[in-house]
């Protein structure tokens, strides 16, 4: 197999996740990637500005002149019978449809580009381009992977056949975060990391905070920056036991989860955070943390009883769950031994590229 594009493990590790899994199980994958450099906030952002897009389009035709003499250089010396595109590879499927004409392409979509851009506030033109881009994505590979049952039936009905849902997962670094040993004060200390959008919910998070203001049992560390950090910052303005800090090294941030009691998921309440399971939790369950995070049907299904739910948008909701979690010891110890279960069982890298593999053996 060849893992190809310009897929970033670095800010999103999901393609790590799948080549980890995959090596793992014993096939051979070839990597050759080139890196944009850009965040999903920082695409989004170019697609609400139009007139940063001449920018954009030089930088992608750099790395796809390289792409494409690495990737042919390395489908000459070892031929490849499938070509993976990492995530975020909506316009690298295009071009590596025309490269390697004769093998498979399976393409990590996980989620649209169209859906993604709504969630951030993009409509109108940009919406109806971006559907079509999603359009063209979807017909230039011959296996789409998804992380959801609810994003595989977004898929038009006679591509459907094309779906391969595969979970986020979390990398084998954050199973090796998790700490055994637990805080000998009784401290609450919770953790959010993310790039602050709406599908993640921080202004409720924030909110919630807020109505935690008198109880300096519960510790919250806000990992981040985006479109909603000052929202989320203004609601929580009167808890002195909230950190905010800009970010975290992705080499450091397993191990700083890791130090915590509580990950906290998404909390949004748009249409996309009905269909999805945010890395967040795949991530927070390997460290070892309890989980909260938002009543929805993925969620449910892929966590079972190893979270503590509550519904979207409600922030006196999640403070309740965090009183209780401080004030039950024992359902703390229980919640994160569940959530670790969980993990080991069902979120390792190993474990979700199964039904891939399946996938590509029965072809």
């Amino acid at each position: 197999m060849l893992a190809w594009g310009t897929y970033d493990v670095r800010t999103h590790p999901r393609a790590g996740i799948l080549i980890e899994g995959l090596r793992a199980s014993g096939v051979t994958v070839e990597e050759v990637r080139r890196p944009l450099g850009l965040s999903t906030a920082e695409r989004v952002r170019l697609l609400q500005q139009p007139w940063r897009l001449p920018g954009l389009l030089l930088r992608v035709l750099r790395c796809w002149s390289w792409l494409a003499r690495h990737g042919l250089r390395s489908a000459r010396a070892r031929p490849p019978d499938v070509v993976l595109v990492g995530y975020l590879g909506h316009f690298d499927v295009l071009l590596a449809r025309l490269l390697f004409r004769r093998r498979a392409i399976v393409h990590d979509m996980l989620i649209f580009a169209s859906d993604t851009a709504k969630d951030r506030g993009a409509g109108g033109m940009k919406q109806r381009l971006l559907r079509g881009l999603d359009r063209l994505a979807v017909a230039a590979s011959d296996v789409v992977v998804l992380d959801t049952d609810e994003h595989a039936d977004m898929l038009p009905s006679r591509q459907r056949a094309k779906a391969c849902v595969v979970p986020v997962g979390a990398p084998a670094v954050w199973f090796a975060s998790r700490r055994a040993v637990e805080h000998e004060d009784d401290l609450l200390r919770v953790v959010f990391f993310g790039l602050f959008t709406p599908l993640q919910g921080a202004v409720t998070i924030g909110e919630a905070a807020g109505l935690l203001a008198d109880e300096p049992g519960i510790q919250l560390l806000m990992i981040g920056s985006g479109q909603d950090l000052a929202g989320a910052q203004q609601a929580a303005a009167g808890n002195p036991s909230v950190r905010w800090v800009p970010w975290v090294e992705s080499e450091e941030l397993p191990a700083t989860v890791g130090a915590h009691d509580v990950c906290l998921g998404i909390f949004g309440t748009g249409d996309k955070g009905h269909r999805v399971v945010p890395n967040k939790v795949f991530q927070g369950a390997a460290a070892g943390c309890a989980l909260v995070t938002s009543d929805t049907p993925p969620q449910r299904r892929t966590l079972g009883d190893a979270a503590c739910f509550v519904p979207a948008g409600d922030a006196a909701a999640l403070a309740d769950a965090l009183r209780r979690l401080r004030a039950d010891r024992a359902m703390l110890v229980a919640m994160r031994s569940a959530a670790a279960t969980v993990a080991d069982r069902r979120f390792s890298p190993p474990v979700i590229v199964e039904p891939l593999l399946t996938r590509l053996f029965a072809r």
